[in-house]
Parts: C-alpha cells; sequence; structure tokens
C-alpha cells in the first residue's frame, strides 16, 4: 500500500481542500434547522409526521454510514467518490428546499430525504477521509482539519442566515438559498477535486464489511478516542439542543438568538489557529482536554446568570464558541493518527469505514442529547413558555450543568485511556 507522505501543505492547498466544507455545511444545516418548520407550518404537514420522517431517514442515515466507509474502501478513489455524490446531493437539496405545492407529502419528503443523506455521507466520509490521507506529518493533519472546519462554519452561519436575508417567508427564501446552493457546489466541488492536495493513492481493500468493521473496531486507540469523541459530542449536542429554550425563557432574549448563534461560531472560526498553535506545543490530546476545561468552566458560569444577562450570556457564546474550535479540529486529526497506528504506518487502509463508523457516532451524538435533554426537562417540570422559578432552574440545570458532567466524564476517559497511556 502506498505510504502517505511527509507533505507540509501550503496555505493555497489547505484552502482549495477546505473550500468544500463550506457547501457541504449547507446541505447539513437545513436539514436540521429549516426543514421541519418548512414543511410543518409553510407547507401545511403534521408536524408528527415530519418528525416521525425525519428520524426514521436520520436513523437509516447514521447506520448506513459504515456501509458507505467500506464500500468507499473498496472503490479506492476519494475525489471520484466525492464527483458521484455531487449530483445526487445538488438535485435532491433542491428539491428539498424548493418543492412544487403539488409534490409535497411524506412520500416526496422521505425520498428526497434519502438521496440527500445518502448524497452527503457518501461525499462527507470521503472527503475526511482524503483528508486524512493527505500527509504523514500529525501536525499538518491538524492544520488541515481545522482549515476544513474554519470553512465548515463559515458554511454554517451563511446557511443560518441567507434564508431570512433573502426573504421574510420561509418558502421563498429557502428556494433562493436551493438556487444559490447549486452553483457553489458545483465551483466548491471543482476548486476542490482539480486543484485540492493528492491523497496518498490508496490501494483498494478487499476486506468485507464485517472484517473491515471488526479491524477498525479492534484498534484499541480508535476505541478509546471514540469513547472521548461521544461523550464530549453529547455535552456539547445538549446546550445546542436547548439554546433557543434558555435564551427565550431563563434570559428573556429571544430576539438575540441571531446574534448569539453568530457569536458563538464566529468565535469557533476565529480560535481555529489558536488550537492549531497550542496542540503543536502540548500535543492534540493536552490542547483537547485544555478546551474541556474551557467549557466546564464556560457552563458553570452558565448555571448562574438569570433574565436579561445579555452581555454576559455574550461572553459565554464567545468563550464556549472557542472551546468548540478545539472539538471540531483536533479529534478527526487524532482520529488519522490512530489509523495510522492500525496502519503501521499508512493511512488509507480501510479510513473510510473509520470515519463511517465516526460519522455514526456523531449522527446518534445528536440523537441521544435530544433523546436525553428533553424528556429530562419534561420529568423536571419544564414546559416551553415557562415563567416558574423551579421549571427555568430545571432548564438552566439541563442546559448548563449536564453537559459539564458529560464533559468531565469525556476528559478522565482522554486523560486515561490516551493520555496517561503515552506517559
Amino acid at each position: 500500500m502506498p505510504r502517505a507522505a511527509a507533505t507540509v501543505l501550503t496555505r493555497g492547498q489547505l484552502c482549495t481542500y477546505g473550500l468544500l466544507g463550506m457547501p457541504l455545511a449547507f446541505a447539513a444545516l437545513p436539514l436540521y434547522v429549516h426543514v421541519p418548520k418548512l414543511y410543518a407550518d409553510a407547507l401545511g404537514m403534521s408536524l408528527s409526521l415530519v418528525g416521525a420522517v425525519l428520524l426514521g431517514a436520520r436513523l437509516l442515515d447514521a447506520l448506513i454510514d459504515p456501509v458507505i466507509g467500506w464500500w468507499s474502501d473498496r472503490l479506492g478513489s476519494r475525489k471520484r467518490m466525492i464527483a458521484a455524490a455531487m449530483p445526487l446531493l445538488g438535485i435532491a437539496m433542491y428539491g428539498l428546499l424548493a418543492p412544487r405545492a403539488e409534490w409535497v407529502g411524506v412520500t416526496w419528503l422521505a425520498g428526497a430525504l434519502a438521496v440527500v443523506y445518502l448524497g452527503f455521507s457518501i461525499a462527507q466520509i470521503n472527503y475526511y477521509a482524503w483528508g486524512a490521507e493527505i500527509t504523514a506529518l500529525h501536525h499538518e493533519r491538524t492544520r488541515i482539519t481545522a482549515w476544513r472546519e474554519g470553512f465548515t462554519l463559515v458554511g454554517v452561519v451563511a446557511a443560518a442566515a441567507l434564508p431570512a436575508i433573502f426573504d421574510t417567508n420561509l418558502a421563498r427564501g429557502l428556494e433562493r438559498l436551493a438556487w444559490m446552493f447549486l452553483p457553489l457546489l458545483a465551483f466548491a466541488s471543482v476548486i476542490s477535486l482539480l486543484t485540492g492536495p493528492p491523497s496518498s493513492g490508496v490501494r483498494p481493500q478487499h476486506a468485507n464489511l464485517r472484517e473491515a468493521i471488526s479491524r477498525a473496531l479492534g484498534n484499541r486507540a480508535f476505541t478509546r478516542l471514540l469513547a472521548v469523541f461521544a461523550f464530549n459530542g453529547i455535552a456539547s449536542a445538549v446546550p445546542a439542543t436547548l439554546v433557543l429554550f434558555f435564551v427565550a425563557d431563563v434570559l428573556q432574549l429571544e430576539h438575540l438568538n441571531g446574534l448569539f448563534l453568530v457569536l458563538y461560531f464566529i468565535a469557533g472560526v476565529a480560535a481555529l489557529p489558536l488550537w492549531v498553535a497550542l496542540s503543536r506545543h502540548v500535543g492534540k490530546g493536552w490542547a483537547w482536554l485544555a478546551s474541556m476545561g474551557l467549557a466546564c468552566a464556560v457552563f458553570v458560569w452558565a448555571w448562574g446568570i438569570g433574565p436579561g444577562a445579555a452581555v454576559a450570556f455574550g461572553m459565554i457564546c464567545v468563550l464556549s464558541g472557542a472551546a468548540l474550535g478545539a472539538d471540531l479540529a483536533l479529534p478527526p486529526s487524532m482520529l488519522a493518527d490512530a489509523i495510522e497506528i492500525d496502519g503501521n504506518g499508512d493511512v488509507g487502509a480501510e479510513s473510510g469505514a473509520y470515519f463511517g463508523i465516526w460519522n455514526l457516532v456523531t449522527k446518534l451524538n445528536l440523537a441521544l442529547a435530544a433523546g436525553i435533554a428533553l424528556p429530562l426537562l419534561a420529568a423536571l417540570g419544564y414546559e416551553p413558555g415557562a415563567r416558574d422559578a423551579d421549571a427555568l432552574a430545571s432548564l438552566s440545570f439541563v442546559y448548563a450543568l449536564v453537559p459539564v458532567v458529560l464533559k468531565v466524564l469525556a476528559a478522565l476517559f482522554l486523560w486515561y485511556g490516551l493520555l496517561r497511556r503515552r506517559g
């Protein structure tokens, strides 16, 4: 198998690789934020029916990711797989966000979601695996993931803001977003795939699905990292699930939702170079551990604030966004290092299978966060719009302190499972 070269990338190469992260973020964010409201409110479908279709599609999408990763390893060409996925993603996204009224129904929504998820998963898994295979230098992998995630965060902010900028009517705003998405996807794909850095030239693999998954899960460095990633991911997803409730009911500052989200994501982008630099000096694991400590301190602070605390929560958004930068840049780089351990110095043997499992855990984190936080709030007596002191205290507890507990567990797994074992 070809060995990844000790390549140092120029900023131009990092930019051309990372650019593709922007339209992929455009495809991801509306599925979580805009599609439920579009189909339930603007297009008149039952909210429970929309929710059931979204849940079923998301579960199927998560479970198929390891299969897509294994299949991609067998075909062996990351860029060709990404190129093949783009027409599926582009056409299905347009159909999902700009459907004709006569098309709207369960069949259309389920079919469009299935094709969008298929195209997105093929593209994302191979895009991430390509990034892992570019170089054998550990710090360069962190630079690669940081540039990719920087472009991704820019895409998240743009996808969140543009529909309302285009039109106050959600359906018309999303239709214009869909029209914008097609040329953006085409442009970024051409630039990244034609001028981006080459991967190491991975030879197609011939292991069956069971062998590929067993090999990945038999890599102790990977499974230890995956445990840290899972606990930390749920910890980050809980406040993401509850932030709009917290701002509306505890802070009573619902009109500032957009500002708080923008501060959070911009801080994530701005902090990426700092985490890259710190990881070079102290190591990726120790830098990630430091970000967990920062996040814990920030959320303990969030637990103590109340109505009207706009400045304090703005600072909380900035600091927690800065911690997010480490969560985005460092774990995928550490994953590439773990794959190298499995391949005895090579990355790419079965990196698609690894990233397929990684994607599965990422998506389950979001589902588990909602599955933990929302029922717990209901059991504690909170309902949206509540002003009862006990209900608001429950919301503050779940929003701020539950993530701290999960972050502490993640930090312990990181220290004991990875850092302590390395001495």
